[in-house]
């Protein structure tokens, strides 16, 4: 658990409400709470000792946890942790708290199995100092009260840490999305992108929407796609591409689709797939030649 800037939402007390509801904690689970946090008053920081002493064979330990400067620094924030969720108090300001730490543990790659398994580590700690203590209030109500708040608290740290993952993941889509359309002027007036892997709706749109920018910046009069490297084509992939082919022709560029395999042209005829006006290769040699005698370029060998 890293320390981290703690934002509130507006939301956030709403949310309170409406989890406080969902896990049916009501006032005398928190007062359980408060009194359990009495009853381990000066002790928080033996339990934290003892959950150390559970991950410490863990990897995740070496992995995060192996610089004593980093271990002290974590030690203490995760006392302070405790000590507020002690205080029996979810309000707005505990739901972002605990948001921020679902936020950190996402962008460390910390395994949710890992953290689930410490939050059991503490319930069992939790339960055993307070039933080592002197308070004679402590009793199997208090373990509910306990296991409800801590639920709430650990389903607000997943959310949060879903939530970031997946933002994670559609940046790093995002980014190889950009890497595999690599639209290059490979001569004046000619543009050419080479598409490898499986195209589908959402690349499609990738590929039209980076062939179009570019033409418009470069004004090229022609735009090959070199489909060499796509395995498989289909009824929806062929659309994709007669799609791109039509999007360009419309800015004045024609596109022509070099790399056209003889399984890839049996799979279109047996489909049915009618390609129209688009103009076709075998290999992006042809298409360069034939690019070449659009744009009126001559190119000779030297003798």
């Amino acid at each position: 658990m890293l320390d981290g800037e703690t934002v509130v939402h507006e939301n956030d007390a709403a949310q309170a409400i409406r989890l406080r509801a969902l896990y049916q904690i009501d006032e005398m689970d928190l007062e359980r709470i408060r009194s359990l946090g009495s009853a381990l008053d000066g002790k928080i920081d033996a339990a934290v000792a003892r959950f150390y002493e559970w991950m410490r064979p863990l990897p995740e330990f070496n992995e995060y946890l192996s610089d004593p400067a980093v271990l002290e620094r974590v030690r203490r924030l995760q006392v302070a942790y405790w000590v507020d969720f002690l205080r029996g108090v979810i309000d707005a300001e505990f739901v972002a708290s605990r948001r921020s730490l679902g936020a950190i543990h996402a962008r460390i790659g910390l395994p949710l199995d890992t953290y689930l398994g410490g939050m059991n580590s503490f319930l069992m700690t939790f339960s055993e100092v307070a039933s080592e203590s002197d308070s004679d209030s402590f009793d199997t109500s208090h373990v509910t009260s306990l296991s409800k708040v801590l639920h709430l608290d650990t389903a607000i740290v997943i959310d949060e840490y879903n939530a970031i993952t997946k933002t994670i993941i559609a940046e790093q889509g995002d980014a190889l999305m950009e890497m595999s359309t690599p639209v290059t002027e490979v001569w004046a007036d000619i543009l050419m992108l080479p598409i490898v892997g499986v195209i589908d709706s959402r690349r499609s749109m990738e590929i039209m929407n980076t062939m179009l920018s570019k033409i418009a910046e470069t004004r090229a009069h022609v735009a090959i796609l070199d489909i060499s490297g796509v395995a498989v084509i289909d009824t929806a992939v062929a659309n994709h591409l007669i799609k791109v082919t039509r999007a360009t022709r419309l800015m004045g560029c024609e596109c022509l689709i070099s790399g056209v395999s003889p399984a890839i042209a049996q799979t279109m005829v047996e489909l049915g797939i009618d390609v129209g006006t688009v103009r076709t290769t075998a290999t992006l040699q042809d298409a360069l030649g034939m690019a070449f005698h659009v744009t009126g370029h001559t190119v000779q060998r030297e003798a």
